[in-house]
């Protein structure tokens, strides 16, 4: 049976179905080997020669394969058909070559873009060879990352701390999610009014109609620009009576959208279910494994014949012959690169609707229903509409209004599916009431409206792609993956869907700007793209595309070699300042200190990785502020450096601080005589800024003693530690033993008694099967005879065990604990000690002069067990 290997269980388990017992069908689970992480792994100076490593993991998988192929030497690669998969087919290929004793007879190459019956017999039929010039530019890609990344982060650790990795893409996409908050942060919002009116036809119906005119002059958008421009727009309506001038009704069409590639369907799943492209391409995956559609890589639009006769068969049963146009539409490629231009993402069988599939799993079944809709909508007539321009004016032309409005004559393809929008529409699709050309327009009110302008939205992953396909820049295999890996660093974070630069992200992209422009640059980014896609198609040789990138590369690497960190901050400081330090009101220096008033501003990183504003004369000085642009408000309400006074207490001041593990309570400064006044940390779910001096003093006033356990008469405390409020049994607070209990809220640790302390512990004591709790020997068998020390029988887990000093040995099942004999004890302790290699205790007997040590540590230990009787007689440790 020959050999077929493709990438996943799930897609091996739908092939097998199609190819019966005749083959066998295996997964390799991915990529089997790759570049180390280390250095050498790509040799610029020996030709670019790359060395692999297999994948710990996939030593197993790739050992079944060849016992597979032991059987039966005709392997056939059917692995994805894009470069990823031509990869994976060339990588099995060279590692199942290189084993020893295996000797293939045959090995082929398949590809199909749907896991279909048909598909699938069909590519067995035309099998080929690895593509070479698709495995070379899957080579000069992979080296290209590794070069990038290898060479360009440990620039990043060394001269920018904090930083964690650049990227040859992803550096890219982080340049546009900063250059954009960078926009959203220098905008300016304008106003501007707008001025509507409620008019009547001669039927008393009404309808609403927009100021477009005002003396006799066309108004643009910020033409009324004030409150008191909108007053007098609106009493010049006001004051004048109003005639329809004209009613224009046009015929217009809506042609649907074309089927999905793969950045369409990031977009619109983040549009329609706020799917994010990693989370949508693997549901898309697991539809295409199962033979539900084509694969979901793609950079086409364009539809096989068979499948748009298909989906015109299944328009025309479904929703009846009219929705049908009478020619198939023809969808072309209108992206920069189609290097990967496989068909569009269709289901396999356009009869088959999101019910019909029978689909479990929930985000499955809408991805499903997303593609079937959008692939048959592709295909149907176009949505025919009237649209409506009603023009109102008065009869001395100085004021001029317009209504709009649209019908919809037929529906078309928008019975299926309508896609989604990133903007507000300002299209108007209100229907207008039956209104004639000469009539009155009465009106029934005039109003005007403010607005701002807004500024640029923050990208979504869905407009970040589609902004990142439109550069040129990645492709549809890489498009999640780029997207994931920034908000993985921490450079990015998504909040409510949008996705926000972070500090470190700030401060990568404004190091690489300045020390490494060319290569963050756009056109160059997408160049290389292009150069890689002429590798692809057989075009241009990969080794040459990487000696001209790494001739250029590793000049600009050998340039900040001798950068000192103060270089690099201070550039960063010069590029930023416009962001940082943006001019004050009063003109005064925005760089100037506001706590010494002689230190200048600038931009610190912290040993954490983060940024902050610090100033100069640091550690006289320790203004900080959050990294960004000043924000007044935040600043009044701020810790300073020096502490924020909160009154005194018995003669004490009592501060907040601002420390290095987090903000906390202080009782008088620190002199001399007293180096370390008390401290108390405040609470997570307290507001440092907004603790008053009462909760200052109770925290300092912490630990709260409880009072004495009512059955050991050991103390009882609550306090607040690292991980929230609880209680403590324990004789002092920082005794490392005892028992520990959690406190609900944060006011239970000043108003718990002890009946519901001893609760509290008791449950948390059964809770862990008594542990914490002193153990009560079962029998006493005295001192040990030649060493000393007491030797008790207890009853644990696992059985009964005998125990002296820090051994324990197990008492075997054939001995009743109640029978054994000190002897039986002793030798039983021996040998557990042998086991551990301690030494045996009647060693010690045979040096008596160094006896006494030993004797002494038992003594030492008897005060920490502190046995004590309780009511019952009961002894506990």
């Amino acid at each position: 049976m020959p050999v077929v290997v493709v990438e996943s269980p799930a897609k091996a388990k739908t092939i097998n179905k199609y190819l019966g017992s005749d083959y066998t069908v295996l997964a390799s689970y991915g990529h089997i080997r790759d570049l180390p992480a280390k250095n050498g792994s790509v040799d610029p100076d020996d030709d670019f020669h790359m060395i692999w490593e297999v994948a710990s993991d996939s030593k197993k998988h790739i050992k079944a394969i060849v016992d597979a192929l032991k059987i039966d030497p005709n392997l056939i690669l059917a692995t994805d058909p894009d470069r990823e998969g031509e990869a994976i087919s060339w990588h099995l290929e060279q590692e199942l070559n290189n084993k020893r004793g295996l000797k293939i007879q045959s090995a082929e190459r398949v590809v199909f873009n749907a896991i279909t019956k048909s598909a699938v017999t069909e590519a067995m039929k035309n099998p080929r060879k690895v593509d070479a010039p698709l495995v070379e530019a899957y080579l000069a890609r992979r080296a290209l990352d590794y070069l990038v990344g290898f060479n360009l982060s440990p620039v990043l650790w060394r001269k920018l701390p904090g930083a964690k990795s650049a990227g040859r893409v992803q550096s890219v996409c982080l340049r546009l999610i900063v250059e954009r908050e960078m926009e959203i942060e220098a905008f300016r919002p304008q106003e501007f009014w707008t001025v509507k009116a409620i008019l009547k036809n001669a039927r008393g119906q009404t309808y609403e109609a927009r100021l477009m005119t005002l003396g006799g002059d066309k108004i643009e958008k910020f033409t009324i620009n004030d409150a008191t421009k909108a007053e007098m727009a609106v009493a010049a309506v006001t004051s004048r009576d109003l005639t329809v001038s004209s009613v224009e009704a046009k015929p217009a069409t809506r042609n649907p959208s074309p089927p999905f590639m793969t950045s369409t369907l990031q977009q619109e799943a983040s549009r329609k279910f706020g799917m994010g492209a990693k989370h949508c391409m693997s549901v898309a995956q697991r539809l295409y494994e199962a033979g539900l559609i084509t694969y979901m890589r793609t950079d086409g639009i364009d539809m096989a014949p068979e499948a748009v006769t298909g989906a015109r068969d299944a328009i025309a049963a479904k929703f009846g012959q009219d929705y049908v146009p009478s020619e198939p539409r023809i969808y072309k490629n209108k992206a920069k690169n189609a290097q990967e231009a496989h068909e569009c993402v269709r289901p396999t069988d356009m009869m088959v609707s999101v019910e019909d599939a029978k689909i479990a799993d929930a985000d499955q079944r809408k991805l499903y229903d997303l593609i079937w809709k959008r692939t048959l909508a592709s295909q149907m007539a176009a949505a025919r509409l009237e649209r409506t321009t009603v023009d109102v004016a008065s009869a001395d032309k100085q004021v001029g209004l317009r209504a709009t409005g649209q019908v919809m004559m037929f529906d078309g393809f928008l019975r299926v599916y309508e896609e989604g929008r990133d903007d507000t529409p300002d299209e108007d699709d209100k229907r207008l009431p039956q209104i004639e050309q000469g009539e009155k327009a009465l009106k029934d009110s005039v109003d005007s409206d403010q607005h701002f302008t807004q500024p640029p939205p923050r990208y979504t992953e869905a407009t970040l792609v589609k902004r990142m396909e439109e550069l040129g820049i990645g492709r549809p295999s890489t498009y999640a993956s780029i997207v994931t890996t920034i908000q993985d660093r921490g450079y990015v974070e998504k909040d409510r869907n949008r996705l926000i630069p972070q500090d470190k992200g700030r401060l990568v992209t404004a190091f690489l700007s300045n020390y490494f422009h060319r290569y963050i640059e756009y056109d160059f980014t997408a160049d290389l793209e292009n150069q890689l896609d002429a590798v692809s198609a057989g075009d241009a040789d990969y080794k040459k595309v990487l000696e001209r990138f790494w001739r250029d590369f590793s000049a600009a690497i050998a340039e900040t070699a001798d950068l000192r960190i103060g270089e690099v901050l201070d550039k960063i400081n010069e590029v930023l300042e416009p962001h940082l330090f943006p001019p004050t009101e009063d003109g005064t220096d925005p760089r100037l200190c506001p706590n010494c008033g002689a230190g200048r501003l600038s931009m610190r990183t912290a040993r954490s990785g983060g940024a902050f504003i610090g100033c100069s004369n640091y550690p006289e000085c320790r203004y900080t502020r959050p990294f960004g642009p000043p924000d007044p408000e935040a600043e009044a309400s701020a810790i300073p450096p020096d502490g924020k006074l909160l009154g005194e207490d018995q003669g004490d001041e009592i501060r907040i601080f601002k420390g290095r593990f987090g903000p906390y309570a202080q009782r008088g400064p620190i002199t001399e005589d007293n180096n370390k006044p008390p401290r108390q940390s405040i609470p997570a779910a307290w507001e440092p800024e907004s603790v008053t001096l009462e909760q200052a003093v109770r925290l300092l006033a912490l630990p709260r003693l409880i009072g004495e356990h009512p059955e050991d008469k050991v103390n009882v405390w609550a306090n607040i530690g690292r991980y929230g409020p609880y209680i403590k049994h324990a004789e002092t607070t920082s005794h490392k033993g005892g028992t520990n209990a959690n406190l609900e809220e944060i006011e239970d640790v000043w108003t718990v008694g002890m009946n519901r302390a001893v609760q509290l512990l008791a449950e948390k004591v059964a809770s862990r099967g008594g542990r914490g709790k002193a153990a009560t020997p079962i029998r006493e068998l005295g001192d040990h005879p030649e060493a000393g020390g007491a030797i008790n029988i207890y009853d644990g887990k696992y059985g009964a065990y005998v125990k002296w000093e820090k051994i324990n040995a197990t008492i075997p099942d054939t001995v009743d604990p109640a029978d054994l004999t000190v002897a039986q004890a002793v030798d039983l302790i021996d040998e557990r000690a042998a086991k551990a290699g301690k030494k045996k205790p009647s060693a010690k007997k045979a040096a008596p002069k160094k006896k006494a040590p030993a004797k002494k540590t038992a003594a030492k230990k008897a005060p920490a067990k502190k046995a004590t009787k309780t009511d019952d007689g009961d002894v506990i440790e």
